[in-house]
């Protein structure tokens, strides 16, 4: 979609401080436990960052007629243009909350010496919490408590991998999301409404990316 020079604004601001929070905050702890230096973990979150711009459609399916509209003060701060309607959800996958994500869970398994057992019972266990913690919201999207899924995650993490609980924190963290929030109720997307829906995306960008972060850290 279409962002104002404003919006662009906010978020060449929002990178810069993102780039001092991995420098000197928390967020360098994080990345560290999982192998990363402050440059890439900077490198990383900015591509996410970016990244949560873009959608890549994937299917449209048919879709009940959405609720009544709810006012938006921002819309015309941010030049969003209005979104029609037309009995069809598109489904899109964001790459920032999603497919970034998935590569760096895919790189951390590579690069660690987690057991796939461990690994596919800890995602199962935290995509279960999220399944029952989610919520379709009419016109929106899927809603999640954004502390549900990293408190579960590092829990089971330490109680099944104490030695690697970071990186298995993060993988499940960011998986559990994913699969129980997301991909799971793909089909109550029909009645939301929406006339466009992203997995990893919106809402949820936060859920995915930063349930992991948050997760490691509580490891």
């Amino acid at each position: 979609m279409p962002f104002s020079p404003f919006y662009f604004a906010l978020l060449l601001v929002a990178l810069g401080l993102l780039a001092v929070f991995v420098q000197v905050g928390a967020l360098t702890l994080a990345f560290d436990k999982l192998g990363l230096s402050p440059n890439s973990a900077t490198l990383l979150l900015s591509v996410s960052l970016l990244g949560s711009l873009i959608n890549l459609p994937l299917f449209s399916v048919k879709a009940e007629g959405p609720p009544p509209p709810m006012p938006q003060p921002f819309r015309s701060l941010l030049r969003l243009p209005p979104m029609e309607f037309t009995g069809k959800t598109v489904v899109a996958v964001n790459v920032g909350g999603c497919l970034v994500p998935l590569g760096f869970s895919a790189y951390l398994l590579q690069h660690t010496l987690l057991s796939l057992w461990s690994v596919i019972w800890t995602v199962a266990l935290v995509s279960m919490v999220c399944r029952l913690a989610s919520r379709p919201v009419p016109g929106v999207g899927i809603g999640i408590p954004i502390f549900v899924a990293p408190l579960v995650a590092a829990m089971i993490s330490l109680i099944i991998d104490p030695q690697y609980s970071a990186p298995l924190a993060y993988i499940s963290g960011t998986l559990g999301v994913l699969i129980g929030a997301d991909i799971s109720r793909i089909n109550d997307i029909r009645k939301m409404g929406a006339p466009f829906a992203s997995i990893g995306g919106a809402g949820t960008f936060d859920g995915i990316f930063l349930s992991g972060i948050v997760a490691v850290l509580l490891t």
